[in-house]
């Protein structure tokens, strides 16, 4: 489970043209979150809060990550009906998903299940999480997530 002050692993997963993309590689500072399914109610809305906020994160040199275990082309298509700026990753495999600790055990209607946990991790520059929302509700969730962005 990836918590503040580790780095993300060494997984790779792919962006939403397919392009192969290293976790670990990535340079911060950088905004990943974790969403259960793209173009659903509350995935839609988090993504359009994100969406609205981008310029700001731009600014600050902080690009925003989302991703989920949805299929790249899927990915596309959303980002395409909704004219998202952030860059949607897809982790099919659930690799990175699992080893950062966002696949959990979840209840609906007294029914068990394994799903995504919205959750989002800020990356500072030193490439080690700077700070870490678990079990997020989205409203007001991306204005946070870029308050904390600005203290870096």
């Amino acid at each position: 489970m990836t918590e503040v002050n580790d780095t993300l692993p060494d997984v790779t997963v792919a962006d939403s043209a397919g392009n192969a993309v290293n976790l670990a590689g990535l340079q911060g500072p950088f905004v990943l979150y974790f969403y259960p399914k793209a173009d659903t109610p509350g995935c839609t809305n988090e993504a359009k809060d994100f969406k609205e906020l981008a310029s700001d994160f731009s600014a600050l040199g902080c690009p925003v990550y989302g991703m989920s275990k949805d299929k790249p082309a899927k990915l596309a298509k959303f980002a395409a009906k909704y004219a998202l700026n952030v860059h949607l990753l897809s982790d099919e495999a659930s690799d990175a998903t699992e080893q950062m600790g966002a696949w959990v055990e979840k209840s609906m209607y007294g029914k068990l299940y394994m799903g995504i946990d919205r959750s989002t991790y800020l990356v500072g520059k030193d490439g080690k999480v700077a700070q870490l929302w678990r079990k997020v509700k989205v409203k007001d969730h991306a204005a946070e997530v870029l308050a904390a962005a600005k203290g870096l």
